[in-house]
């Protein structure tokens, strides 16, 4: 799949129904265009099955519950709505996008509450998030912006308005060459890439920002899992930005990102190593499984 995301072949389920591709639209009067009323999912399906759909789902819901949204379908209803729009499409390996907002109604200011609840779920064909930096390592910058504290929003929410600063932030990693940028959150400690979670390795055992300002990705759950039964500790913990420069290896985890290992952040360098080249074979096992 090539060119605009608008103008493609395919279909969309939308409020229960498919749409074919070009038709599936909005009014420019929806109330999440003007004020982020919004909430998604990013999730993979791989050989006809999606990877923790059902966690997904589930943080979909409690994601709009934080926004004061209620999605009118359940969870067993959204699972079908994904699988309805792989098949109509005839994806068995598919990145899947399920996305929640507030449309157009009756009000037109900050206050939205009568106005519906919408559900759009679309698909697409997507490869390797970083290209080739799952052999390279992928480059980061940091990001003048930082992660904000979790009594201005609300940091458990996948809400689309949190994601204004990643692309303000991507973009200027773009202009300097880089595939991603870094956070710091507001106390100063390392946080999180723009849509990814971050470990790192140092003698054997592994270190990851504590997610208390920022989301606990479905990603970065599965991978201390899959370190834990390896026997591997880990450390769930602030860190501090200084601390890079003694940390041995690197890596992302995301649903896009899968796990990418990393090579640089800013003036810091990282060895693709055994641990991130293992972790992520598992990783790439275990979702197939």
């Amino acid at each position: 799949m090539t060119g605009s995301y608008e103008d493609r072949d395919g279909w969309i389920w939308m409020d229960g129904k498919m749409v074919e591709w070009r038709n599936a639209q909005v009014h420019v009067l929806t109330h999440a265009l003007h004020y982020a009323s919004s909430v998604f999912e990013g999730e993979r399906c791989y050989d006809g099955k999606i990877f923790k759909g059902v966690e997904h789902s589930r943080r979909l819901r409690r994601s709009a519950e934080l926004l004061d949204m209620e999605i009118p379908y359940s969870i067993e209803e959204i699972e079908k709505a994904k699988y309805d729009m792989l098949k109509a499409n005839g994806w068995t390996n598919a990145y899947v996008r399920a996305l929640a907002y507030r449309g157009a109604g009756d009000e037109m200011g900050v206050s939205a509450v009568h106005n519906p609840v919408r559900l759009a779920i679309a698909g697409w064909e997507w490869g390797a998030y970083y290209g080739d930096a799952k052999m390279k390592g992928a480059k980061l910058d940091i990001s003048k912006w930082k992660r904000p504290s979790p009594e201005t929003i609300p940091v458990a929410a996948k809400a689309s308005g949190l994601y204004m600063i990643c692309t303000m932030s991507k973009h200027a990693a773009q202009a300097k060459g880089c595939s991603d940028a870094l956070f710091f959150d507001y106390r100063g400690y390392v946080a999180e890439a723009t849509g990814a979670n971050i470990f790192f390795v140092k003698d054997g055992e592994v270190h990851t920002p504590l997610p208390d300002a920022f989301l606990n990705g479905i990603t970065r759950q599965t991978v201390i899992d899959l370190l834990k039964q390896k026997g591997i500790r880990v450390w769930e913990r602030h860190i501090e930005p200084y601390e890079m420069e003694g940390f041995e290896q690197c890596w992302l985890t995301g649903t896009a990102a899968e796990v990418t290992p990393v090579g640089e952040i800013g003036p810091y360098a990282f060895e693709v190593g055994a641990l991130a080249r293992d972790i992520a074979e598992t990783y790439e096992r275990h979702v197939r499984a």
